[in-house]
């Protein structure tokens, strides 16, 4: 039971952080692009989106520093804890020395040779690829610190530690935008600055709290290499899930022109933003989970898999209804002017995510087994699949939603394979529990949910829609959705461990 209280309470902070970072980065955003301007705002965000595209080498890196630190943690070693923070912050910098290095190089011959801009800002440019080269690599050096952070579930501290940065962030937009001097190069140099802080932030805590945190460089063949290895098979699942959004955004442009681009940027952004509540909501999991598989618990492990599972599924089924039956409500009041096919193709992406909900906790407990070849070869190859056949049916005449239902087809088979992984790497495990005790209970409350907001939705049609109702909608639908989950979608003995963890029942 402590340790479920652990998990809750760190689900409470990261969902504290989530909701205030989104607030405070909302309003900075606002401030920055009016100081700068469109024109200095849109070259920053170009160079930070070149910038961006070299980021699936550092996710690769920091699944398997989170995987590797948990790891052992759970066996409770502290000299591989030690040796593996060590290797980890080594390869890292090498990481950062080296994407800086391309970054420097491309980016040179991208700025004079692509973009496009006012010559008059070529000067701003450089330095605003400079500073942005430079904070990229801060991010990536810092990641085993924040692996540890997360490893050692200290989420309160990860939690202010964020919460400072976005103040800092604000604090500086309201600096750049006093200051009389070039805003994109004090911009840049701004972020910059704030990086360096938090990055020594980082160190500092780590090293106070955590013995293992004082690097000390040393070369052991074995661990380098199956460090590598592991990132370098996650690079691959990495790099499917960047191209195959990138395919998709190229097919349709080839099909459809800029306006169904511009819809699906709009989706995009949507996934992005309720993505980060599953991927909190699992933070608080993932890192008991692999402890659990380290110490040889393989009961716990399952079940906890299996708990984030059904749990994540439930936060965002509350969280999706709501919007998905307020979207056109929620478009009109967001955009000017709503692209077409936007409305159907966020219907279809929030649909995804429900089933994607399902694969995180699957996904953390086959990585904390360390054998992912096979399975990033082969469900990076279904995610890949979804750029053939999406040109095929669009070749066919289809509508450009249909890419979209061919990415929710190929998550439902994803799934089925991740479990079919799962079974084969953990014997234990039993692929008919899981569709009985999860599978099925979701399904069944989302049917009758989805149900009853359709009719309800097709019966109210004709009354006048505005923010109150809005609200009084979507609280309603919330609230229902909670009562339901709670009531029907958990067990006798669910219910009784939530009631527990947040004491409205005595232990």
């Amino acid at each position: 039971m402590n340790e479920n209280k652990r998990i809750a309470k760190n689900a409470l902070f990261l969902y504290l952080r989530l909701f205030l970072v989104m607030g405070v980065s909302l309003y900075t955003s606002r401030i920055i692009l009016d100081a700068l301007g469109v024109s200095d705002y849109g070259i920053y965000n170009v160079v930070g989106g070149f910038i961006a595209l070299l980021g699936f080498f550092n996710a690769a890196m920091t699944s398997a520093t989170q995987r590797y630190l948990s790891f052992a943690l759970g066996k409770n070693d502290l000299d591989q804890l030690k040796r593996t923070f060590s290797a980890t912050v080594s390869i890292h910098i090498a990481l950062a020395l080296s994407i800086l290095i391309l970054i420097e190089v491309l980016g040179y011959w991208y700025i004079n040779n692509i973009m496009v801009f006012d010559p008059a800002r070529k000067e701003a440019v450089f330095y605003t690829l400079h500073f942005s080269a430079l904070t990229f690599l801060l991010g990536i050096i810092q990641v085993p610190y924040n692996a540890l952070i997360i490893a050692h579930e200290k989420m309160n501290i990860y939690a202010l530690i964020s919460i400072i940065e976005v103040i800092l962030k604000l604090f500086g937009a309201f600096l750049v935008s006093e200051l009389d001097f070039d805003k994109l190069i004090l911009f840049s140099g701004v972020t910059f600055f704030i990086s360096l802080l938090i990055r020594i932030t980082y160190q500092l805590y780590c090293r106070r709290e955590f013995i293992e945190s004082r690097f000390k460089f040393f070369f052991n063949k074995e661990l380098y290499k199956e460090l590598l290895s592991y990132s370098g098979w996650n690079l691959i699942g990495n790099f499917a899930f960047v191209a195959r959004g990138q395919g998709i955004n190229i097919l349709l442009n080839m099909f459809f022109g800029p306006t169904v681009n511009a819809a699906y940027g709009i989706s995009n952004q949507v996934n992005s933003s309720v993505n980060m509540f599953m991927s909190n909501f699992l933070n608080a999991f993932n890192p008991q989970i692999v402890k659990s598989f380290a110490s040889k618990n393989l009961d716990r492990a399952l079940d906890l898999m299996c708990y984030a599972a059904k749990f994540s599924f439930y936060v965002m089924l509350i969280i999706i209804l709501p919007l998905y039956f307020n979207l056109d409500f929620i478009l009109n009041a967001w955009l000017k002017e709503v692209p077409a096919f936007t409305l159907i193709f966020l219907k279809i992406t929030l649909l995804t995510l429900l089933i994607d909900s399902f694969s995180g906790p699957i996904m953390t407990l086959i990585s904390a087994t360390g054998k992912i070849k096979w399975y990033h070869t082969i469900i990076g190859g279904f995610m890949l699949l979804c750029i053939p056949i999406s040109y095929f049916v669009l070749r066919l005449g289809f509508e450009p939603q249909i890419v979209f239902v061919v990415a929710l087809s190929m998550s439902v088979i994803a799934l089925l394979f991740r479990l079919i992984f799962l079974s084969k790497l953990i014997p234990k495990f039993e692929m008919k529990k899981f569709t009985t005790t999860v599978l099925l209970p979701a399904g069944a409350i989302f049917s009758v949910l989805f149900i009853l907001f359709l009719y309800l939705e097709r019966t109210i049609s004709y009354l006048p829609f505005g923010w109150f109702e809005f609200f009084v909608s979507a609280a309603f639908l919330f609230i229902l959705s909670a009562l339901l989950v709670l009531s029907v979608g958990l067990s006798h003995g669910e219910r009784e461990t939530f009631y527990k963890l947040i004491k409205l029942k005595k232990s």
